[in-house]
């Protein structure tokens, strides 16, 4: 199937495929198998209980009427249309969703969040994130010049995980995936010294780093105060919360010490980044506030070190225009999930920026994904 002819160029700067924990085990010799099953039922067991991981996954089951395959490939109808697509899972059904929908490219996310629990094999981690990487690699075979995917870092061993992002360099990957939240996972955040072997690596590689939220778990308490039946309150939460990360990115003196680094905050939204941005410089510049290791603004170092994406958001150009950067911001289709664009992704493009110029539509649409992702 040919690509659509859409009007525009668009590249996705956040899609998702969902593997499978057997997929990921046949690539893993049969000696480390039973601790990774026994790695996967402790994170299971860790997570019982927690109605912030509840809510995340009632948030993915958003679903409207399922159609079948005729009548969404022709009419495009129902709620949630990608929800269930062959796509999620198989790379040949994705290429062909995205040929549809008129996507050149993707960057794609495993489901499988695996930095939460290969740490916890008892033998075998090294062994494992390999595993689960080439797994992804084997996924992005179908068209690697269309796919790209996201190598998951884990950190609890810093000189793992430097191997591992020299390996992904050695492969040619585009994208590697950090751990939003270190504390999450009982370690200190990225402007530790013990970081900066990993950063230095990722430096010099010139591979991005992307921070995709999701489960928040240091927001439990919330998901148990809220009283709407799919923890509605909580759920936007959890992609305001990803200040906390970006804070801790942006503020701490990182970027001055790695002007170099490309970081891309995934599934933030726009909106409430510039009104963030703007009080952190208000507070350092009126308020008398300190960012020790800052020799700039904080919205400097936005400017040349992070990016976010969004899907359909409106303002997304004034808030580019006025403070974060028309270059610093990149559309996403977010297939499969319920937001996701699919299968109206050149129509929503159509309408996002109807005083854009030309130059800033490309920017945002693909440009801007191209020059991160070194496409």
């Amino acid at each position: 199937m040919t690509l659509t002819e859409g009007k525009y160029r668009l590249i996705s700067a956040d899609d998702h495929v969902d593997l499978s924990h057997e997929q990921i085990k046949a690539n893993l010799a049969t000696k480390y198998h039973d601790d990774y099953d026994g790695a996967v039922g402790d994170f299971i067991q860790s997570m019982m209980g927690l109605l912030s991981a509840g809510a995340n996954n009632l948030w993915r089951e958003q679903n409207g009427e399922d159609v079948d395959d005729g009548q969404l490939r022709g009419l495009g109808t129902g709620n949630h249309a990608a929800k269930g697509r062959p796509g999620h899972t198989v790379a040949k059904e994705r290429l062909a969703d995205m040929d549809f929908d008129g996507i050149a490219s993707s960057i794609t996310y495993c489901e499988v969040s695996a930095f939460r629990y290969l740490f916890m094999l008892k033998e075998g981690s090294k062994e494992a994130t390999r595993a689960f990487n080439t797994t992804l690699e084997q996924w992005a075979s179908e068209d690697p010049d269309r796919l790209h995917i996201n190598f998951q870092i884990p950190i609890h061993d810093i000189d793992a995980a430097v191997a591992e992002v020299k390996h992904a360099a050695e492969v040619g990957v585009k994208s590697i995936q950090l751990p939003v939240y270190p504390a999450e996972l009982g370690l200190p955040d990225y402007w530790d010294e013990r970081y900066i072997p990993l950063l230095a690596t990722i430096e010099e590689t010139g591979i991005p780093i992307a921070l995709h939220i999701g489960l928040n778990t240091t927001l439990d308490a919330l998901a148990q105060r809220d009283p709407t039946p799919q923890r509605g309150i909580f759920v936007p939460m959890v992609a305001l919360s990803s200040a906390d990360a970006m804070g801790m990115w942006l503020l701490t003196g990182i970027f001055e010490r790695f002007p170099r680094l490309k970081t891309v905050f995934v599934e933030p939204g726009v909106g409430w980044v510039s009104w963030w941005l703007y009080t952190v410089d208000d507070m350092n510049t009126r308020q008398g506030y300190e960012f020790p290791g800052l020799k700039e603004l904080p919205s400097h170092y936005f400017r040349q070190n992070v990016h976010v994406t969004f899907i359909d958001e409106p303002g997304v150009l004034q808030h580019g225009r006025e403070r974060l950067g028309v270059d610093n911001i990149m559309w996403s289709s977010d297939y499969p999930h319920p937001v996701s664009s699919w299968p109206h992704s050149q129509d929503i493009a159509t309408h996002l920026f109807p005083d854009a110029t030309t130059e800033e539509r490309d920017k945002l649409l693909f440009r801007n994904a191209e020059r991160v992702w070194n496409l």
